[in-house]
């Protein structure tokens, strides 16, 4: 039998100690030890872990093919992922509950008609997995549920049947018999992971873990996991909005500056090829306080929708709301316009709302922020043609951002007449190739007298 000892494991990182502390020496968290009892094999004890049989080998003998992707109906998808499933790789999906984790799972199995996938469900029952894929619409045979969290008992099937890929719902109900912890613990999450990493290469057999994250946004367990992992991928967006996002954190075979965009619907998820389209809905009205800047996620361009609404305080403290967007940065901004341009805004209210629900923290946006404040304090509505795409420095300067030739030629293809940018930016650019007006700013003096033909 195995001997057993009992462990303090930080539930942040995953450090161990061998009494209960208050703080976390390693990551600096409050309160996250938690006891768990940990099971030692003894020294001639045989384990059943997964053992490669393949003999070492000199490094100029191995091929350097790629191998076949699999590639799914998801376009949005096989772009994060860099061209498609590589087969052999361990997946980590993660996000809030309720978010659409297992519909985006049990989405891209359903659309893999040709692959046998192993559904792994420890949360639900096979009817609720059911009633989701009925709602889909999509083929079923192909779907093999087993409800099962005993890693033994899944490695074994996985094994028998030989499945085209596997889907773990999720990760934290998964078990090992070498530890004796609870489920979800860092012990068990960790000692799991590595397990089905193992399992993945031997077989070749692709692996999806689905996992859930803390409430500070964090994946559950430990960091060692993201370093388990081949790729690691995020899913957020309100759940009161219709709009999803899946960004990559970490990805081995491919770029981590890829995200894609989904719009949740009763059907399930439908990838949005054209997110500037659906993020932009006042186009044609004249509104004040509403200003389109030309952002980046990832190395994907797209335009949004910053909405402001500056009005008296009426309760004596002026309130600041953000949503979508940095608070600390429209104060900053707010500062800015206060102390370098004139505007009394330090007795206003001032509201700021990035369209669709999206969260956004490019730096790009400063100038379309700044302009949406303005527009809405003097209640003078901007440009319809016009988008923004710049950084506000702290000396009120309109300063460059990255990849600016793609956030033009993106608001370009939408129709747009004019963008203004920031005047280092445009001293590199040849202006002649763009099928749309450059306004080129250097501070912010020059964005109000031209937005509003005055000076302050």
């Amino acid at each position: 039998m195995a001997r057993s000892k009992s462990v303090w494991v930080c539930q942040n990182c995953g450090a161990e100690s061998p009494k209960w502390i208050g703080r976390c020496p390693v990551c600096g968290e409050w309160n996250t030890y938690v006891e768990e009892i940990v099971a030692k094999p003894l020294k001639n004890a045989v384990t059943n872990d997964i053992i490669s049989t393949e003999p070492p080998r000199p490094l100029s003998g191995v091929s350097s093919t790629d191998r076949q992707r699999i590639i799914t109906n998801t376009k949005e998808f096989n772009r994060v992922l860099g061209g498609g499933i590589v087969p052999g790789s361990l997946i980590l999906l993660g996000g809030e509950p309720g978010i659409g984790k297992s519909t985006l799972a049990l989405q891209i199995a359903l659309q893999l008609p040709s692959l046998t996938t192993l559904y792994i469900s420890g949360e639900e029952s096979a009817e609720q997995i059911k009633l989701r894929a009925n709602r889909m619409g999509m083929p079923q045979d192909h779907i093999l549920i087993y409800s099962e969290t005993r890693f033994g008992y899944i490695a074994d099937q996985i094994r028998k049947l030989k499945p085209g890929l596997v889907v773990i719902d999720s990760i934290q109900t998964i078990t090992t018999e070498e530890i004796e912890s609870s489920a979800g613990s860092v012990s068990q999450i960790r000692e799991s992971a590595g397990k089905f990493l193992a399992l993945a290469k031997q077989t070749g057999i692709p692996v999806i873990l689905i996992g859930h994250i803390t409430k500070e946004g964090t994946l559950a367990g430990p960091k060692v996991l993201e370093h388990i992992v081949d790729v690691v991928l995020h899913f957020e967006g309100d759940p009161k909005f219709l709009f999803r996002i899946l960004r990559v954190l970490k990805n081995r075979f491919g770029s981590t500056s890829e995200l894609a965009l989904f719009e949740m619907k009763e059907s399930g998820l439908v990838e949005i090829t054209n997110p500037s389209e659906l993020l932009l809905s006042h186009l044609d009205d004249n509104l004040s306080g509403i200003a389109t800047a030309a952002t980046l996620e990832g190395i994907r361009p797209f335009l949004i929708e910053t909405q402001s609404l500056v009005s008296t305080a009426v309760y004596g403290t002026p309130q600041r709301t953000s949503t979508g967007f940095d608070i600390r940065r429209l104060h900053m901004l707010l500062a800015v316009l206060e102390k370098r341009a004139g505007f009394r805004l330090s007795a206003r209210d001032v509201f700021l709302n990035i369209a669709g629900g999206l969260k956004v923290d490019d730096p790009g946006i400063d100038l379309a922020v700044t302009a949406a404040i303005l527009s809405s304090y003097l209640d003078n509505p901007l440009p319809e043609s016009l988008a923004f795409s710049a950084e506000i420095g702290l000396s009120g300067e309109v300063r460059p951002v990255a990849r600016i030739e793609q956030r033009i030629g993106e608001a370009a293809r939408l129709g747009f007449k004019k963008i203004m940018i920031s005047g280092y930016n445009a001293q590199k650019l040849n202006l002649q190739k763009f099928r749309i007006t450059i306004v080129a700013v250097k501070k912010m003096e020059e964005v109000i007298k031209y937005l509003f033909n005055q000076k302050n």
